[in-house]
């Protein structure tokens, strides 16, 4: 019997990472509990269980006195000497106490302190392994619609999607598999209790991770990102090698790569740029596919005054003004943008004098005034438009 404890002890450990130690104090405390449902208490009883073999033995500290007043405690001098001459009065005696005698009662009560011990360790387990996946990616399985939300089976436990993490427009089919952001693991009695989300923007950067061996590795790094989930996601990227060209990485092979993220955030426009230090090349970045004429930026205000030629004004603002929203998102900046007849009656061309070539004013003129920082492309964009 006692090795097929132990064995049971080590499939637990095993298949449920519960220590076999952590069992074994278990089974202690199991047996103390009996002992006290059994005689009334157990502040005298120890329990001692050999970890190798599990032997264990239950023992009870009595004292030895002349008259016996609490036999649970106590041991008269003449049964002490029948047990070892040696004990004298005052000595403390150890009696071996059968396991077998315990009643039906006892028995269980020890049983379920056993059973009790197991499931507080197996939710212990549980929730430490969940609460290292947070803010990561999982892949679920898709179990059923509860209400309005989305209930996941991502193996030993199960996530619930919220209607305020999915997206709009998103369905599940029972059983497809589906990858989601691990937004928050809370501890509950009933076991580790995980939110999920699909509308992250971290989702998009996890996924990138995953599929991109130079983001992983910290070669390219992913500097900021904005979502609208399901609709369009802007990401800016950076390289660490000068060799390495974040973008290109990030994109893969005829599209290889961002096109596996895309397919598995179900048709969700990317648009991955470059990262620049210079916030008016970042804005302007941040604007594509629109071009750019000129962009003067404001650092203390975090303010940004952005010209486009006219035909360009409709795509730097984008739908519902949604490329402009996520430009300003990825730069943390508030982008002002007009046209290039709006900023000639506004008199910005005169302010900026666009229309002497920027003559004496290149970028590192504006060096004197370190709050602004201006990117002008107005040369290009009147070589670019130049009459035949």
């Amino acid at each position: 019997m006692n090795k097929e404890l132990i064995e049971a002890l080590e499939i637990l450990e095993k298949e449920k990472n519960i220590s076999k130690a952590t069992m074994l104090e278990a089974i202690e405390n199991s047996l103390l509990t009996a002992c006290k449902n059994h005689f009334g208490k157990a502040d005298n009883v120890k329990v001692n269980i050999n970890p190798t073999t599990g032997d264990f033995a239950v023992l009870a500290s009595k004292e030895v006195v002349e008259e016996v007043e609490d036999p649970l405690t106590q041991i008269s001098l003449a049964e002490a000497k029948m047990i070892a001459p040696k004990y004298n009065l005052g000595d403390v005696v150890q009696i071996p106490i059968e396991s077998k005698s315990f009643g039906r009662i006892a028995t269980q009560n020890a049983k379920n302190v056993i059973l009790q011990k197991i499931r507080e360790e197996e939710r212990k387990v549980l929730y430490n392994d969940w609460y290292a996946m947070e803010k990561d990616i999982v892949q679920g399985v898709v179990q059923r619609y509860v209400g309005r939300n989305v209930s996941l089976n991502l193996g030993k436990v199960d996530a619930i999607l919220s209607e305020q993490e999915q997206v709009k427009g998103e369905v599940f089919q029972p059983t497809e598999r589906v990858k989601v952001y691990v937004l928050e693991v809370k501890d509950t009695p009933k076991g580790p209790r995980i939110s999920v989300s699909r509308t992250h923007p971290d989702l998009v950067k996890r996924l990138f991770e995953l599929e991109v061996a130079e983001v992983k590795d910290g070669t390219v790094e992913i500097k900021s990102i904005a979502r609208e989930a399901g609709s369009r996601t802007k990401i800016a990227v950076k390289s660490n090698d000068p060799n390495v060209d974040p973008v290109g990485a990030c994109v893969g092979i005829n599209g290889a790569r961002v096109n596996s993220i895309v397919s598995e955030l179900r048709g969700e426009k990317i648009d991955i740029i470059n990262w620049d230090d210079n916030p008016a090349y970042l804005i302007e970045n941040a604007l594509s596919p629109a071009k750019v004429i000129c962009v003067v930026a404001d650092e203390d205000a975090k303010e940004a005054q952005v010209i486009v030629p006219d035909y360009q004004l409709s795509l730097a603002i984008g739908k519902e003004g949604q490329n402009a929203r996520l430009a300003a998102k990825l730069t943390g900046y508030k982008i002002d943008i007009k046209s290039e007849t709006q900023a000639r009656e506004m008199g910005l061309f005169e302010e900026m004098d666009l229309d002497n070539q920027m003559a004496d004013t290149s970028y590192e003129g504006y060096q004197e005034e370190p709050q602004n920082n201006y990117h002008d492309g107005y040369e290009d964009y009147q070589e670019e438009n130049k009459p035949e």
